[in-house]
Protein backbone atom coordinates (compact mmCIF):
# COMPACT_ATOMS: atom_id res chain seq x y z
CA UNK A 1 0.00 0.00 0.00
CA UNK A 2 1.63 3.50 -0.86
CA UNK A 3 2.20 5.99 2.61
CA UNK A 4 -0.17 8.89 2.39
CA UNK A 5 0.66 12.27 1.16
CA UNK A 6 2.89 13.86 3.86
CA UNK A 7 3.39 10.85 5.62
CA UNK A 8 7.03 10.79 5.76
CA UNK A 9 9.23 7.61 6.32
CA UNK A 10 9.04 4.88 8.37
CA UNK A 11 10.72 4.42 12.36
CA UNK A 12 12.51 1.53 11.95
CA UNK A 13 12.74 -0.44 14.88
CA UNK A 14 9.89 0.90 16.43
CA UNK A 15 6.62 -0.95 17.44
CA UNK A 16 3.33 0.59 19.32
CA UNK A 17 0.73 -0.81 20.60
CA UNK A 18 -3.12 -0.06 21.72
CA UNK A 19 -5.50 -1.70 23.54
CA UNK A 20 -9.05 -2.04 22.61
CA UNK A 21 -11.88 -4.22 23.42
CA UNK A 22 -14.38 -5.54 20.87
CA UNK A 23 -17.37 -8.38 21.27
CA UNK A 24 -21.01 -8.31 22.24
CA UNK A 25 -23.33 -7.34 25.20
CA UNK A 26 -26.96 -9.18 24.56
CA UNK A 27 -30.47 -9.18 27.01
CA UNK A 28 -33.27 -11.50 26.75
CA UNK A 29 -36.46 -9.09 26.43
CA UNK A 30 -38.67 -9.20 29.64
CA UNK A 31 -41.88 -6.83 30.69
CA UNK A 32 -39.65 -4.82 33.85
CA UNK A 33 -35.90 -4.62 32.75
CA UNK A 34 -36.03 -4.94 29.14
CA UNK A 35 -39.41 -4.34 27.60
CA UNK A 36 -39.70 -5.39 23.56
CA UNK A 37 -39.89 -2.00 21.50
CA UNK A 38 -42.85 -1.53 19.01
CA UNK A 39 -42.07 -3.41 15.72
CA UNK A 40 -39.60 -6.17 16.57
CA UNK A 41 -40.95 -9.29 15.12
CA UNK A 42 -42.55 -11.80 17.46
CA UNK A 43 -39.55 -14.04 17.42
CA UNK A 44 -36.64 -12.09 18.52
CA UNK A 45 -35.75 -12.97 21.75
CA UNK A 46 -32.99 -10.98 22.73
CA UNK A 47 -31.51 -7.29 22.04
CA UNK A 48 -27.93 -7.15 22.15
CA UNK A 49 -25.07 -4.11 21.15
CA UNK A 50 -21.98 -5.60 18.75
CA UNK A 51 -18.75 -2.73 19.37
CA UNK A 52 -15.59 -2.04 19.22
CA UNK A 53 -14.09 0.83 22.15
CA UNK A 54 -11.16 1.62 23.97
CA UNK A 55 -10.19 0.23 27.32
CA UNK A 56 -11.60 2.32 30.24
CA UNK A 57 -14.03 3.74 27.45
CA UNK A 58 -10.73 6.21 26.36
CA UNK A 59 -10.97 7.97 22.97
CA UNK A 60 -9.43 5.25 20.00
CA UNK A 61 -10.85 7.20 17.38
CA UNK A 62 -7.36 9.38 16.80
CA UNK A 63 -6.20 6.08 15.54
CA UNK A 64 -9.45 4.57 14.33
CA UNK A 65 -11.66 5.92 11.47
CA UNK A 66 -14.38 3.68 11.06
CA UNK A 67 -15.64 -0.04 11.42
CA UNK A 68 -17.38 -1.97 9.57
CA UNK A 69 -19.66 -4.99 10.85
CA UNK A 70 -20.78 -7.84 9.17
CA UNK A 71 -24.31 -8.86 10.18
CA UNK A 72 -26.31 -12.30 9.31
CA UNK A 73 -27.42 -11.82 6.16
CA UNK A 74 -31.01 -12.47 7.23
CA UNK A 75 -30.94 -8.60 8.84
CA UNK A 76 -32.24 -6.04 7.15
CA UNK A 77 -29.18 -3.75 5.45
CA UNK A 78 -26.65 -6.52 7.00
CA UNK A 79 -23.22 -4.44 6.49
CA UNK A 80 -23.15 -1.56 8.79
CA UNK A 81 -20.33 1.04 8.37
CA UNK A 82 -19.47 3.29 11.61
CA UNK A 83 -17.83 6.63 11.34
CA UNK A 84 -15.72 7.40 13.87
CA UNK A 85 -17.11 9.96 16.48
CA UNK A 86 -14.54 11.20 19.13
CA UNK A 87 -15.08 9.85 22.68
CA UNK A 88 -17.97 7.56 21.34
CA UNK A 89 -17.32 3.49 20.64
CA UNK A 90 -17.74 1.74 17.56
CA UNK A 91 -21.14 0.20 18.03
CA UNK A 92 -24.36 -1.39 16.30
CA UNK A 93 -27.80 -1.97 18.49
CA UNK A 94 -30.34 -5.07 16.90
CA UNK A 95 -32.55 -7.42 18.25
CA UNK A 96 -33.07 -11.29 17.40
CA UNK A 97 -33.00 -14.78 18.28
CA UNK A 98 -30.37 -16.64 17.02
CA UNK A 99 -26.58 -16.60 17.31
CA UNK A 100 -23.76 -16.30 14.05
CA UNK A 101 -20.49 -14.69 13.51
CA UNK A 102 -19.73 -11.13 13.04
CA UNK A 103 -17.14 -10.67 11.00
CA UNK A 104 -15.38 -6.98 12.40
CA UNK A 105 -13.31 -4.89 9.92
CA UNK A 106 -10.81 -1.98 10.89
CA UNK A 107 -9.83 0.94 8.93
CA UNK A 108 -7.73 3.15 10.41
CA UNK A 109 -6.68 6.76 9.58
CA UNK A 110 -5.72 8.00 7.02
CA UNK A 111 -2.36 8.69 8.53
CA UNK A 112 -1.48 5.01 8.90
CA UNK A 113 -0.65 4.24 5.34
CA UNK A 114 -2.42 0.62 7.03
CA UNK A 115 -4.58 -1.98 5.51
CA UNK A 116 -8.32 -2.81 6.92
CA UNK A 117 -7.84 -5.62 9.63
CA UNK A 118 -10.63 -7.90 9.79
CA UNK A 119 -11.49 -9.84 12.60
CA UNK A 120 -14.20 -11.92 13.78
CA UNK A 121 -16.75 -12.67 17.04
CA UNK A 122 -19.28 -15.06 17.90
CA UNK A 123 -22.79 -13.17 18.94
CA UNK A 124 -23.62 -14.89 22.45
CA UNK A 125 -26.85 -14.48 23.58
CA UNK A 126 -26.75 -17.46 26.43
CA UNK A 127 -24.58 -18.19 28.65
CA UNK A 128 -22.92 -21.64 28.15
CA UNK A 129 -21.44 -24.37 30.67
CA UNK A 130 -21.16 -24.73 34.21
CA UNK A 131 -17.60 -23.41 35.12
CA UNK A 132 -17.34 -20.04 37.41
CA UNK A 133 -15.78 -17.79 34.61
CA UNK A 134 -18.92 -18.97 32.28
CA UNK A 135 -21.74 -18.16 34.92
CA UNK A 136 -19.63 -14.48 35.14
CA UNK A 137 -20.61 -14.20 32.10
CA UNK A 138 -24.45 -13.34 32.88
CA UNK A 139 -24.75 -10.11 34.66
CA UNK A 140 -27.38 -9.84 37.52
CA UNK A 141 -29.76 -7.72 35.15
CA UNK A 142 -29.56 -10.98 32.77
CA UNK A 143 -26.86 -9.50 30.34
CA UNK A 144 -24.77 -11.80 28.43
CA UNK A 145 -21.14 -10.16 28.00
CA UNK A 146 -18.62 -11.77 25.58
CA UNK A 147 -15.86 -9.00 25.21
CA UNK A 148 -12.29 -9.88 23.74
CA UNK A 149 -9.19 -7.75 25.34
CA UNK A 150 -7.35 -7.00 21.81
CA UNK A 151 -3.46 -5.22 20.92
CA UNK A 152 -3.54 -3.33 17.68
CA UNK A 153 0.05 -3.37 16.95
CA UNK A 154 1.42 -0.73 14.64
CA UNK A 155 4.82 -1.89 13.40
CA UNK A 156 7.12 0.54 12.16
CA UNK A 157 4.59 3.29 11.66
CA UNK A 158 5.35 6.18 9.31
CA UNK A 159 6.70 9.52 11.15
CA UNK A 160 3.24 11.22 10.56
CA UNK A 161 1.08 8.51 12.24
CA UNK A 162 3.97 8.01 15.09
CA UNK A 163 3.29 11.60 15.94
CA UNK A 164 -0.57 10.96 15.61
CA UNK A 165 0.03 7.54 18.10
CA UNK A 166 2.44 9.66 20.65
CA UNK A 167 1.14 13.21 21.51
CA UNK A 168 -0.58 13.65 24.45
CA UNK A 169 -4.08 13.99 25.07
CA UNK A 170 -5.34 17.97 23.90
CA UNK A 171 -7.48 19.82 25.99
CA UNK A 172 -11.01 19.23 24.79
CA UNK A 173 -11.50 22.42 22.47
CA UNK A 174 -8.36 21.09 20.57
CA UNK A 175 -8.27 18.68 17.75
CA UNK A 176 -7.34 15.30 18.59
CA UNK A 177 -4.77 15.14 15.62
CA UNK A 178 -3.40 18.23 15.98
CA UNK A 179 0.31 16.84 16.93
CA UNK A 180 2.01 19.83 15.42
CA UNK A 181 0.21 21.89 17.92
CA UNK A 182 0.71 19.45 21.16
CA UNK A 183 4.78 19.58 19.89
CA UNK A 184 4.87 23.03 20.80
CA UNK A 185 4.37 24.64 17.38
CA UNK A 186 4.09 28.28 16.06
CA UNK A 187 2.03 30.81 17.99
CA UNK A 188 0.55 30.53 21.53
CA UNK A 189 -2.55 27.65 21.25
CA UNK A 190 0.65 25.21 20.63
CA UNK A 191 2.29 26.41 23.92
CA UNK A 192 -0.77 26.03 25.82
CA UNK A 193 -1.30 22.70 24.11
CA UNK A 194 2.30 21.78 25.59
CA UNK A 195 1.58 22.48 28.84
CA UNK A 196 -1.53 21.05 29.46
CA UNK A 197 -1.62 17.51 31.69
CA UNK A 198 -2.88 14.86 29.56
CA UNK A 199 -6.13 13.45 30.20
CA UNK A 200 -7.05 10.67 32.04
CA UNK A 201 -10.03 8.66 32.09
CA UNK A 202 -12.35 7.68 35.25
CA UNK A 203 -10.37 4.46 35.78
CA UNK A 204 -6.96 6.39 35.80
CA UNK A 205 -5.81 5.35 32.01
CA UNK A 206 -4.42 8.12 29.97
CA UNK A 207 -5.16 8.36 26.67
CA UNK A 208 -3.25 7.97 23.25
CA UNK A 209 -1.31 5.31 25.95
CA UNK A 210 -0.89 1.58 25.82
CA UNK A 211 -2.32 1.77 29.61
CA UNK A 212 -5.07 -0.02 31.25
CA UNK A 213 -6.89 0.67 34.70
CA UNK A 214 -5.12 -0.72 37.93
CA UNK A 215 -8.16 -2.56 39.27
CA UNK A 216 -11.05 -4.06 38.05
CA UNK A 217 -14.48 -1.94 37.99
CA UNK A 218 -18.04 -2.54 36.93
CA UNK A 219 -18.55 -2.82 33.50
CA UNK A 220 -14.71 -2.40 33.05
CA UNK A 221 -13.63 -5.80 33.17
CA UNK A 222 -10.27 -5.54 31.77
CA UNK A 223 -7.35 -4.56 34.22
CA UNK A 224 -3.95 -5.22 35.71
CA UNK A 225 -5.75 -7.05 38.57
CA UNK A 226 -7.15 -9.13 35.96
CA UNK A 227 -4.09 -9.96 33.96
CA UNK A 228 -2.17 -11.14 37.19
CA UNK A 229 -5.15 -13.18 38.39
CA UNK A 230 -5.03 -14.83 34.86
CA UNK A 231 -0.88 -14.84 35.13
CA UNK A 232 -1.49 -16.86 38.54
CA UNK A 233 -4.44 -19.12 37.38
CA UNK A 234 -2.33 -20.13 34.21
CA UNK A 235 1.01 -20.54 37.29
CA UNK A 236 -1.47 -23.01 38.85
CA UNK A 237 -2.06 -24.76 35.86
CA UNK A 238 1.40 -25.11 34.91
CA UNK A 239 2.51 -26.47 38.53
CA UNK A 240 -0.57 -28.99 38.37
CA UNK A 241 0.42 -30.05 34.81
CA UNK A 242 4.39 -30.96 36.06
CA UNK A 243 3.03 -32.47 38.90
CA UNK A 244 0.71 -35.06 36.97
CA UNK A 245 3.96 -35.14 34.59
CA UNK A 246 6.18 -36.15 36.47
CA UNK A 247 3.59 -38.51 38.24
CA UNK A 248 3.24 -39.88 35.19
CA UNK A 249 7.14 -40.71 34.44
CA UNK A 250 7.56 -42.54 37.69
CA UNK A 251 4.24 -44.64 37.36
CA UNK A 252 5.82 -45.30 33.22
CA UNK A 253 9.20 -45.77 34.85
CA UNK A 254 7.59 -48.32 37.96
CA UNK A 255 5.86 -50.35 34.88
CA UNK A 256 8.89 -50.49 32.69
CA UNK A 257 11.22 -52.19 35.79
CA UNK A 258 8.18 -54.75 36.37
CA UNK A 259 8.73 -55.26 32.45
CA UNK A 260 12.35 -55.98 32.80
CA UNK A 261 12.28 -57.90 35.46
CA UNK A 262 8.90 -60.05 34.32
CA UNK A 263 11.76 -60.76 31.13
CA UNK A 264 14.14 -61.65 33.29
CA UNK A 265 12.31 -64.08 35.02
CA UNK A 266 10.83 -65.59 31.92
CA UNK A 267 13.86 -65.69 30.16
CA UNK A 268 15.55 -67.42 33.76
CA UNK A 269 12.35 -70.30 33.38
CA UNK A 270 13.52 -71.19 29.88
CA UNK A 271 16.94 -71.85 30.25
Amino acid sequence: MAPPSGAGKRVKGCQIFRPFVYGTTARPFDDKTNPKPPGVPDDHTHSWQVFVKGVDDTDITYWLRRVQFKLHESIPNHVRMVESEKGKAFSVDETGWGEFEITVKLYYVSESGEKPQTLYHHLRLHPYGRTDAEKEAMRANGEVVAWTYEEQLFNEPYDAFYEVLTTGALPSSSSGNNTKGAKGGKGGKGKQAAAAAPARSEGGVIERSAMIPLQTRPGQPFSRETEQAEIKKLKEAQAKVQELTHKMAAELKAKEERLATLKKEAHAATA
